[in-house]
Order: C-alpha cells, then sequence, then structure tokens
C-alpha cells in the first residue's frame, strides 16, 4: 500500500463524505428537515464516520487509527439504523433506502478491512515508540517501563 500523507486521500474517508453529502441533501430536500431530532442525529452519525477516520488518521500510528476507524465503523451502523427511521417516517423511498443502506454497508466492510490491515503493520504510533510518551504540553519526555516513569 502507497503511503497515504493526508486523510482526504484515503479512499474510505471520500466514501464517508460523499454518503454525508446525501444525507444532508435528504435533510435539507425532504420533510425530515422539520423533524429536527432526527435530522439533526442522522447528520452527526453520518458526519462521524468521515470525522473519525480524519482524527485516527491525524493521530500518527496505527493503535489510535485501528481505534477511531472502529467508532467510524460504528457510526455507520448508526446511520444505517436511522436510515430505517427516516424511511419508516416516509421522508425517503424504499429505493433510496436500500441504495443508501447498501452503501452504508459497503462502507463498513472497507472500513473492517482497513483495520485489519493496520493490525498487521507493525507501526504502532509515535506515541508508543519504544515505550517513550510524547506529550506535547510537557517539555520533558516521560519513559514507562509497565511499572515505572521516568522524566527525561
Amino acid at each position: 500500500m502507497a503511503t497515504v500523507k493526508y486523510f482526504e486521500d484515503l479512499d474510505v474517508w471520500q466514501e464517508a463524505r460523499r454518503l454525508s453529502k446525501e444525507i444532508i441533501e435528504i435533510s435539507k430536500k425532504t420533510d425530515l428537515k422539520s423533524d429536527f431530532r432526527l435530522r439533526d442525529q442522522i447528520k452527526a452519525s453520518s458526519g462521524s464516520v468521515m470525522d473519525n477516520i480524519a482524527e485516527g488518521f491525524e493521530r500518527d500510528g496505527n493503535r489510535e487509527f485501528i481505534q477511531f476507524l472502529s467508532i467510524s465503523k460504528s457510526s455507520a451502523g448508526e446511520t444505517r439504523s436511522q436510515l430505517y427511521r427516516i424511511y419508516d417516517n416516509g421522508y425517503i423511498s424504499e429505493d433510496k433506502l436500500f441504495d443508501l443502506i447498501k452503501d452504508y454497508k459497503i462502507l463498513s466492510k472497507r472500513i473492517a478491512n482497513f483495520m485489519a490491515y493496520l493490525n498487521k503493520e507493525d507501526f504502532k504510533g509515535l506515541k508508543f515508540r519504544n515505550g517513550v510518551v510524547n506529550n506535547r504540553n510537557l517539555k520533558h519526555q516521560t519513559k514507562f517501563d509497565g511499572k515505572h516513569e521516568t522524566k527525561e
């Protein structure tokens, strides 16, 4: 896999963004616009899919990235559930429901595959390198051997 420098280059983020834009369009063009709570919930969960991919990527390591990808995948499931509610309330057609459910299931599978790939890689992250925890707010580094901290 080629090295990706920016989260915007990730296919899973791009697809999450596309789907989030579809949800936003539904929230503007259908009667969902008046169902404030459900509208806000689905906009938040669909946005959370892409946002957690971005946040995890910016953590600079596989361990935390995988954690955020897991949250992203969960948000995709939450969005699918809310799509059924939107359909049940008559805001979208059955065809639109099935198309979006299919797309979110594919995205969830792609996120899961990406997590599996990252689990196989050795780089755990800058935060975990050589037992040294980096803290941007401190002028020193703390070394942790599993039992004791020492300041360097």
